[in-house]
């Protein structure tokens, strides 16, 4: 039912887009849809063992999936950037690491340490608990807010989850060993974010309910990338490709994309940079605080 893969033809510049954890490709859609109006070929794979409706497989193979759905696109496009969300984003930093020829990077809600206000206070204890007789029993039960400040939408992410057991942006369960191979691969990119190379656009929500934005500082402060932007934002959650700025966040994606691509071809581009008033009212509480 969600598990479908969404792929948009496009022209010669193709984008490469990762839900979160146990997710699924409905998830971006509305960044897919945004960057295919720009003329991207646009690729949301469903990928096994990570993604939502499939036994979990180790965080490395996750990388190799990955790795492999980037180098389909290279080898038929000139260029090849990457966008995910949550530890899709956290993903997409390992794919980058081990690919020095992505083109540009936009990370969304990107989650390398599990630290924010709806985490419980137990969740240090989980690699503890996943090596426990038993422990592999344990499942982190996905509650309000659902990683979404509107509230329409949450409400029928609640609807969804409440009678399929899932929704367009995941399933309402987490079993451990999925978050046990989470942290393990959000490590390894941590300690790697160096190799990452690529222009990195980083976006973010001050309150995000999953992962605080000092995730967001962490790469920024940690990637080698000679472009770089960092963006918060106010009017969202952790899921900021379906939340209240998602547009916002597609236009920052595309626009990014789009001068990422202009410098590794040199052509030129001529659309003026129009940032949204929420952004732009985001900014101002920045400079204000």
């Amino acid at each position: 039912m969600f598990q479908q893969d969404i792929f948009y033809k496009g022209g010669e510049h193709a984008v490469l887009l990762l839900p979160g954890l146990s997710s699924t490709p409905l998830e971006m859609r509305p960044v897919a849809k945004a960057l295919h109006r720009d003329g991207y070929t646009v690729s949301v794979p469903h990928i096994e063992g990570y993604g939502l409706g499939s036994p979990c497989t180790h965080w490395r193979e996750w990388i190799v999936a990955a790795r492999a759905k980037y180098r389909e696109l290279r080898d038929t496009h000139e260029t090849v950037s990457l966008c995910g969300l949550s530890m899709g984003a956290t993903l997409s930093l390992a794919v980058a690491e081990e690919e020095p020829d992505v083109t540009a990077i936009s990370v969304l809600a990107v989650t390398l340490v599990y630290d924010g206000w709806t985490i419980p206070l137990a969740y240090p204890l989980l690699d503890l608990l996943y090596h426990l007789p038993f422990g592999n029993r344990y499942r982190y039960y996905e509650k309000a807010p659902f990683g979404l400040k509107n509230e329409r939408l949450r409400a029928r992410v609640e609807k969804s989850m409440s009678q399929h057991d899932a929704s367009e942006i995941g399933s309402a369960s987490l079993p451990i060993e999925h978050l046990y191979n989470a942290r393990r691969l959000a490590s390894h990119v941590r300690n790697r974010l160096d190799r990452v190379t690529a222009d990195c656009l980083i976006v973010h929500a001050v309150d995000d309910d999953t992962a605080s934005p000092h995730n967001a500082r962490i790469v920024y402060n940690g990637v080698s990338s000679d472009v770089k932007q960092k963006c918060l934002l106010g009017e969202s959650y952790h899921i900021l490709t379906m939340d209240n700025e998602r547009e916002t966040v597609a236009d920052e994606t595309r626009r990014f994309f789009r001068d990422a691509v202009a410098r590794r071809t040199g052509a030129a581009t001529s659309e003026t940079r129009i940032i949204s008033k929420a952004l732009l009212r985001a900014k101002r509480r920045q400079a204000a605080a």
